[in-house]
């Protein structure tokens, strides 16, 4: 391909891009193929010569859309949303354009220091303790592994990372048991050992124990453990419960422990000044995640870390070979030494172009507008004789059941599961599950960038009529 043939190619992709938003409810929300349907259209080898840019764009459209489940349609109500915008995709387009690799400041100094503004501007616009400094990781999995691993450092004197984990005391996490799975992955990555891992009790509306908390670490002490980290979960996955931050932060600096807070979603909500007493207690906090790629209309991937001392993250990571010495280094942020990898996409620009189209007077306004068709829809369930509420409805999540008289528990699990599959089989709209107090719980997250009160009332009706249809 060459450059005209780019542009044109480029012009033709762009209008399509439109077209799609435009009309991307016309999909069906979920994939509707098979599996392995899409691979055994794919030839088994690449071809020897260059192909056209108009066969390739054709087998897009005639294989590729097929298996593409439409998270930007608003009838998108699953897990949480991975929600782009314009403004976003606009920019994304000019990263992948410039292509440029943003290891440290000399690689392309405009993308450090933007990264070290936005980070400014999120933990103002957010009301995040003053002087915490932040980092733009992929996803709150590598956050959350990055906390981890600096708590370990921290605990063994940074012995770990020179001799290894064999002279190590055994160290322990604590977490609620509705954490995200995301702790565990990294409890296994940093060599801590999954049964290191401890789950700690929650109350009725699914928030951990403190009491829970400190006989956990208590015991441990006793059984001669050294316990070594607490994850505070503001917003569960499967309910978006809000973990007591204040009393699980006097917890940790009675006993000396990191405490990481995870608001993976739930984080954006704090841009609305009635929410932030969500993480009241912060600034006794170690390290914060949260996901602009989430709830914040912001392309996947863009997850902002947050941690109070910065020595201890990049004394964590740091590695200074001599080909990456630059005469700067002492004057700047080189965000290589701020996290896991490497090579760093340029995803402060989109984080920028984001922020200044919506304002953050815009982003209130969606968001607060997300969390009343949550709260509308709530009260639709309590209303309706065959259904119920299993959690508290907050922050854009419902968590209810189809609950019919006259049937055993064994049978309300099996017939939600099965209104799961005919609602996505529909697809007309997109919702998941999960099971809280052992109960099938459907889940729906009015959080889709372009969702309306139009799109939720009209599933609303669907999931009701589906329901009658299956019980008849």
């Amino acid at each position: 391909m060459d450059l005209e043939t780019f542009r044109v190619q480029a012009h033709k992709l762009v209008d399509w891009m439109a077209d799609y938003l435009e009309k991307v409810e016309e999909y069906p929300v979920k994939s509707q193929v098979q599996p392995k349907e899409i691979y055994r259209q794919i030839p088994t080898q690449a071809p020897k010569l260059g192909e056209p840019m108009e066969a390739i764009w054709e087998d897009f459209q005639k294989i590729i859309l097929k298996g593409i489940t439409h998270w930007q349609s608003p009838n998108f109500y699953a897990y949480f949303p991975a929600n782009n915008s314009y403004p976003s995709i606009l920019a994304e387009m000019l990263m992948a354009t410039m292509g440029a690799q943003c290891m440290v400041w000399e690689t392309s100094p405009a993308a450090a220091e933007l990264e070290e503004r936005m980070m400014e501007w999120l933990s103002d616009a957010l009301g995040l303790p003053q002087h915490w400094q932040g980092v733009i990781q992929d996803t709150a999995s590598t956050a959350t592994l990055c906390a981890l691993l600096s708590a370990r450092e921290q605990f063994t004197d940074y012995q770990v990372n020179e001799q290894g984990a064999q002279h190590a005391p055994t160290l322990r996490i604590y977490a609620s048991s509705q954490t995200h799975s995301s702790i565990e992955k990294a409890v296994k990555i940093a060599g801590l050992g999954r049964q290191n891992l401890v789950y700690i009790a929650t109350d009725e509306q699914f928030a951990l124990q403190p009491t829970a908390l400190q006989e956990a670490i208590e015991a441990d002490l006793a059984a001669g453990y050294q316990p070594m980290c607490v994850v505070a979960t503001i917003g569960t996955t499967s309910s978006t419960a809000i973990d007591p931050l204040p009393a699980m932060a006097s917890i940790c600096e009675q006993y000396g422990l990191w405490l990481h807070v995870d608001a993976a979603y739930a984080g954006t909500a704090t841009i609305l000044p009635a929410y932030r007493w969500m993480i009241e207690g912060l600034e006794k906090a170690d390290s914060y995640v949260f996901n602009p790629h989430k709830w914040m209309f912001v392309n996947f991937d863009c997850t902002a870390y947050f941690v109070k001392d910065t020595e201890k993250l990049v004394r964590t990571f740091e590695i200074l070979p001599e080909y990456l010495k630059t005469a700067a280094d002492e004057q700047v942020n080189n965000y290589r030494d701020w996290g896991i990898p490497l090579g760093r996409r340029f995803r402060a620009l989109k984080l920028w172009f984001v922020l200044r189209s919506f304002g953050i007077e815009g982003i209130q306004e969606k968001v607060s507008k997300h969390i009343a068709l949550a709260e509308w829809l709530g009260e639709q369930v309590v209303q309706h004789p065959q259904f119920e509420l299993l959690a508290p409805v907050q922050l854009g999540l419902v968590c209810f059941r189809y609950k019919p008289k006259n049937l055993s528990a064994t049978q309300i699990n099996q017939l939600n599961e099965q209104l799961l599959r005919e609602i996505n089989a529909s697809g007309k709209i997109y919702l998941t599950h999960t099971k809280l107090n052992d109960q099938y719980t459907l889940r729906m997250v009015t959080a889709q960038t372009q969702v309306t009160e139009i799109h939720v009332k009209a599933a609303w009706q669907l999931i009701v009529s589906v329901a009658e249809k299956l019980l008849s």
